[in-house]
Protein backbone atom coordinates (compact mmCIF):
# COMPACT_ATOMS: atom_id res chain seq x y z
CA UNK A 1 0.00 0.00 0.00
CA UNK A 2 1.37 3.40 -1.00
CA UNK A 3 -0.09 6.51 0.57
CA UNK A 4 -0.13 9.68 -1.55
CA UNK A 5 0.76 11.86 1.42
CA UNK A 6 3.38 12.14 4.14
CA UNK A 7 1.39 11.91 7.39
CA UNK A 8 0.03 8.50 8.30
CA UNK A 9 -1.44 8.98 11.78
CA UNK A 10 -4.88 7.94 10.48
CA UNK A 11 -3.57 4.70 8.93
CA UNK A 12 -4.14 1.50 10.92
CA UNK A 13 -0.62 0.13 10.73
CA UNK A 14 -1.43 -2.80 13.01
CA UNK A 15 -4.21 -3.97 10.67
CA UNK A 16 -1.88 -3.71 7.68
CA UNK A 17 0.77 -5.76 9.50
CA UNK A 18 -1.77 -8.43 10.41
CA UNK A 19 -2.82 -8.62 6.77
CA UNK A 20 0.79 -8.79 5.63
CA UNK A 21 0.47 -5.59 3.60
CA UNK A 22 3.61 -3.43 3.46
CA UNK A 23 3.01 0.30 3.70
CA UNK A 24 4.91 3.24 2.23
CA UNK A 25 4.43 6.98 2.29
CA UNK A 26 5.19 9.72 -0.22
CA UNK A 27 7.49 12.20 1.56
CA UNK A 28 9.19 13.83 -1.42
CA UNK A 29 6.49 16.08 -2.82
CA UNK A 30 5.18 19.49 -1.80
CA UNK A 31 8.22 20.36 0.31
CA UNK A 32 8.77 23.64 -1.53
CA UNK A 33 5.08 24.53 -1.38
CA UNK A 34 4.66 23.97 2.37
CA UNK A 35 7.89 25.84 3.09
CA UNK A 36 6.77 28.76 0.90
CA UNK A 37 3.34 28.76 2.56
CA UNK A 38 4.87 28.82 6.04
CA UNK A 39 7.30 31.57 5.06
CA UNK A 40 4.46 33.67 3.61
CA UNK A 41 2.55 33.28 6.87
CA UNK A 42 5.60 34.11 8.98
CA UNK A 43 6.52 37.25 7.04
CA UNK A 44 2.93 38.48 6.72
CA UNK A 45 2.17 38.11 10.43
CA UNK A 46 5.55 39.44 11.48
CA UNK A 47 4.97 42.55 9.33
CA UNK A 48 1.32 42.63 10.50
CA UNK A 49 0.18 42.86 6.87
CA UNK A 50 -3.22 41.27 7.38
CA UNK A 51 -3.94 43.42 10.42
CA UNK A 52 -2.89 46.57 8.57
CA UNK A 53 -5.16 45.58 5.68
CA UNK A 54 -8.13 44.82 7.94
CA UNK A 55 -7.84 48.06 9.89
CA UNK A 56 -6.95 50.35 6.98
CA UNK A 57 -10.42 49.83 5.50
CA UNK A 58 -11.91 51.84 8.34
CA UNK A 59 -9.49 54.77 8.45
CA UNK A 60 -11.25 58.04 7.64
CA UNK A 61 -8.44 60.41 8.60
CA UNK A 62 -4.71 60.16 8.52
CA UNK A 63 -2.94 57.26 6.87
CA UNK A 64 0.66 56.53 7.79
CA UNK A 65 -0.01 57.54 11.37
CA UNK A 66 -1.91 54.27 11.79
CA UNK A 67 1.22 52.08 11.67
CA UNK A 68 0.76 49.24 14.15
CA UNK A 69 3.14 48.76 17.05
CA UNK A 70 5.16 46.87 18.10
CA UNK A 71 6.76 46.01 14.75
CA UNK A 72 10.35 44.79 14.83
CA UNK A 73 12.95 44.23 12.16
CA UNK A 74 13.43 40.68 11.02
CA UNK A 75 17.05 40.66 12.22
CA UNK A 76 15.82 41.52 15.71
CA UNK A 77 13.37 38.61 15.83
CA UNK A 78 13.79 34.90 16.60
CA UNK A 79 11.99 32.13 14.73
CA UNK A 80 11.69 28.72 16.39
CA UNK A 81 11.34 25.68 14.11
CA UNK A 82 9.73 22.65 15.76
CA UNK A 83 10.73 19.74 13.55
CA UNK A 84 13.82 20.18 11.39
CA UNK A 85 13.24 17.54 8.74
CA UNK A 86 12.74 18.14 5.02
CA UNK A 87 10.20 20.93 5.35
CA UNK A 88 11.68 22.49 8.48
CA UNK A 89 15.05 22.61 6.74
CA UNK A 90 13.49 24.20 3.65
CA UNK A 91 11.92 26.85 5.88
CA UNK A 92 15.30 27.59 7.47
CA UNK A 93 16.87 27.98 4.04
CA UNK A 94 14.18 30.53 3.15
CA UNK A 95 14.37 32.40 6.45
CA UNK A 96 18.12 32.84 6.61
CA UNK A 97 18.44 35.66 4.00
CA UNK A 98 15.98 37.78 6.01
CA UNK A 99 18.32 37.84 8.99
CA UNK A 100 16.13 36.11 11.57
CA UNK A 101 17.79 34.32 14.44
CA UNK A 102 16.73 30.71 13.94
CA UNK A 103 16.27 28.12 16.68
CA UNK A 104 15.46 24.48 16.02
CA UNK A 105 14.08 21.68 18.16
CA UNK A 106 14.12 18.16 16.81
CA UNK A 107 15.38 15.29 19.02
CA UNK A 108 15.33 13.03 15.97
CA UNK A 109 18.16 14.88 14.25
CA UNK A 110 21.75 13.81 14.98
CA UNK A 111 24.29 16.03 16.74
CA UNK A 112 25.83 18.44 14.27
CA UNK A 113 22.73 18.66 12.10
CA UNK A 114 22.32 22.26 13.23
CA UNK A 115 25.83 23.09 12.01
CA UNK A 116 25.20 21.60 8.58
CA UNK A 117 21.84 23.34 8.14
CA UNK A 118 22.50 26.60 9.97
CA UNK A 119 20.39 27.01 13.10
CA UNK A 120 20.82 27.02 16.86
CA UNK A 121 19.73 23.76 18.45
CA UNK A 122 17.64 23.79 21.62
CA UNK A 123 17.68 20.62 23.67
CA UNK A 124 14.30 21.31 25.25
CA UNK A 125 11.10 22.49 23.58
CA UNK A 126 10.46 24.85 26.48
CA UNK A 127 13.69 26.72 25.66
CA UNK A 128 12.55 27.30 22.09
CA UNK A 129 9.06 28.45 23.11
CA UNK A 130 10.40 30.90 25.67
CA UNK A 131 12.89 32.51 23.29
CA UNK A 132 10.97 32.63 20.00
CA UNK A 133 9.02 35.58 18.66
CA UNK A 134 7.60 33.26 16.01
CA UNK A 135 7.08 29.49 16.33
CA UNK A 136 6.44 27.41 13.22
CA UNK A 137 5.46 23.73 13.47
CA UNK A 138 6.86 21.11 11.09
CA UNK A 139 6.56 17.86 13.03
CA UNK A 140 4.23 14.85 12.70
CA UNK A 141 1.28 14.20 14.96
CA UNK A 142 2.12 11.38 17.34
CA UNK A 143 1.92 10.52 21.02
CA UNK A 144 4.70 12.99 21.84
CA UNK A 145 3.42 15.94 19.82
CA UNK A 146 -0.40 15.86 19.96
CA UNK A 147 -1.57 18.89 21.88
CA UNK A 148 1.93 20.32 21.80
CA UNK A 149 0.49 23.83 21.98
CA UNK A 150 -2.34 23.19 24.42
CA UNK A 151 -3.01 25.70 27.21
CA UNK A 152 0.27 24.79 28.94
CA UNK A 153 2.26 24.97 25.72
CA UNK A 154 0.74 28.30 24.74
CA UNK A 155 1.49 29.67 28.21
CA UNK A 156 5.17 28.82 27.71
CA UNK A 157 5.34 31.00 24.61
CA UNK A 158 7.08 34.33 24.80
CA UNK A 159 4.42 37.02 25.38
CA UNK A 160 3.36 38.52 22.04
CA UNK A 161 4.52 35.49 20.05
CA UNK A 162 3.21 34.37 16.68
CA UNK A 163 2.35 30.73 15.89
CA UNK A 164 2.30 29.14 12.43
CA UNK A 165 1.04 25.60 11.84
CA UNK A 166 1.31 24.01 8.40
CA UNK A 167 1.87 20.53 9.83
CA UNK A 168 -0.98 18.78 11.64
CA UNK A 169 -4.13 20.14 13.29
CA UNK A 170 -3.68 17.89 16.31
CA UNK A 171 -0.64 19.91 17.35
CA UNK A 172 -3.00 22.76 18.35
CA UNK A 173 -6.22 20.87 18.98
CA UNK A 174 -7.55 22.98 21.87
CA UNK A 175 -9.36 25.91 20.23
CA UNK A 176 -10.52 27.14 23.66
CA UNK A 177 -6.89 27.59 24.69
CA UNK A 178 -6.00 29.22 21.37
CA UNK A 179 -8.90 31.66 21.69
CA UNK A 180 -7.93 32.55 25.27
CA UNK A 181 -4.31 33.18 24.25
CA UNK A 182 -5.38 35.43 21.38
CA UNK A 183 -7.98 37.33 23.43
CA UNK A 184 -5.51 38.00 26.24
CA UNK A 185 -2.85 39.19 23.83
CA UNK A 186 -0.36 36.62 25.10
CA UNK A 187 -0.46 35.31 21.54
CA UNK A 188 -0.16 38.15 19.03
CA UNK A 189 -1.34 36.15 16.03
CA UNK A 190 -1.69 32.68 14.54
CA UNK A 191 -1.74 31.23 11.04
CA UNK A 192 -3.16 27.74 10.60
CA UNK A 193 -3.38 25.51 7.54
CA UNK A 194 -4.53 22.33 9.28
CA UNK A 195 -7.35 21.78 11.76
CA UNK A 196 -8.47 18.71 13.67
CA UNK A 197 -11.86 18.86 11.97
CA UNK A 198 -12.02 19.86 8.32
CA UNK A 199 -14.04 21.67 7.22
CA UNK A 200 -14.18 23.28 10.67
CA UNK A 201 -17.35 23.19 12.73
CA UNK A 202 -18.70 25.75 15.16
CA UNK A 203 -16.53 27.33 17.81
CA UNK A 204 -16.49 30.88 19.22
CA UNK A 205 -13.00 31.47 17.83
CA UNK A 206 -14.01 30.31 14.37
CA UNK A 207 -17.17 32.41 14.55
CA UNK A 208 -15.08 35.48 15.38
CA UNK A 209 -12.79 34.66 12.46
CA UNK A 210 -15.67 34.15 10.03
CA UNK A 211 -17.38 37.37 11.17
CA UNK A 212 -14.17 39.41 11.03
CA UNK A 213 -14.68 40.54 14.60
CA UNK A 214 -12.61 43.60 15.40
CA UNK A 215 -10.62 42.08 18.27
CA UNK A 216 -9.29 39.39 15.93
CA UNK A 217 -8.80 41.51 12.81
CA UNK A 218 -5.81 40.22 10.88
CA UNK A 219 -4.59 38.18 13.85
CA UNK A 220 -5.95 34.76 12.87
CA UNK A 221 -5.33 33.43 9.38
CA UNK A 222 -6.76 30.08 8.30
CA UNK A 223 -6.10 28.44 4.95
CA UNK A 224 -7.98 25.29 3.82
CA UNK A 225 -5.24 22.65 4.24
CA UNK A 226 -3.67 23.51 0.90
CA UNK A 227 -0.14 24.49 1.90
CA UNK A 228 1.08 21.43 -0.01
CA UNK A 229 -0.63 22.41 -3.24
CA UNK A 230 0.68 23.72 -6.51
CA UNK A 231 -0.08 22.52 -10.01
CA UNK A 232 3.38 20.97 -10.05
CA UNK A 233 2.98 19.26 -6.67
CA UNK A 234 -0.36 17.76 -7.70
CA UNK A 235 1.42 15.97 -10.55
CA UNK A 236 4.50 15.14 -8.49
CA UNK A 237 2.56 13.42 -5.70
CA UNK A 238 0.91 11.05 -8.15
CA UNK A 239 4.07 10.46 -10.14
CA UNK A 240 6.16 9.71 -7.06
CA UNK A 241 3.57 7.29 -5.66
CA UNK A 242 3.47 5.47 -9.00
CA UNK A 243 7.29 5.34 -9.07
CA UNK A 244 7.28 3.72 -5.63
CA UNK A 245 4.98 0.98 -6.91
CA UNK A 246 7.07 0.53 -10.07
CA UNK A 247 10.29 0.17 -8.09
CA UNK A 248 8.60 -2.49 -5.93
CA UNK A 249 7.40 -4.43 -8.95
CA UNK A 250 10.67 -4.12 -10.87
CA UNK A 251 13.19 -4.48 -8.05
CA UNK A 252 11.26 -5.94 -5.12
CA UNK A 253 12.25 -2.92 -3.02
CA UNK A 254 9.70 -0.73 -1.27
CA UNK A 255 11.11 2.75 -0.81
CA UNK A 256 9.81 5.07 1.92
CA UNK A 257 8.44 2.08 3.82
CA UNK A 258 6.99 2.71 7.26
CA UNK A 259 7.98 0.07 9.79
CA UNK A 260 6.72 1.65 13.01
CA UNK A 261 5.78 -0.92 15.60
Amino acid sequence: MVHYGVGYEKIDLAALRRAGIPFAINPDYGTEEVADHALAMILSLHRRLWEHDARARGYTSGWQIHSLKPLSRSNRATVGIVGVGRIGTAVINRLRPFGFRILGYDPGQPPGHEKAIGYERTERLEELLAQSDIVTLHCPANAETRGLLNSDGLARLKPGAIVVNTARGELIEDLDALEAALRSGHLAAAAIDTLVKEPPGDHPLLTAWRNREDWLAGRLVITPHNAFYSDHAAVEMRLNAAKTVKILLDEGRLRNQVTDR
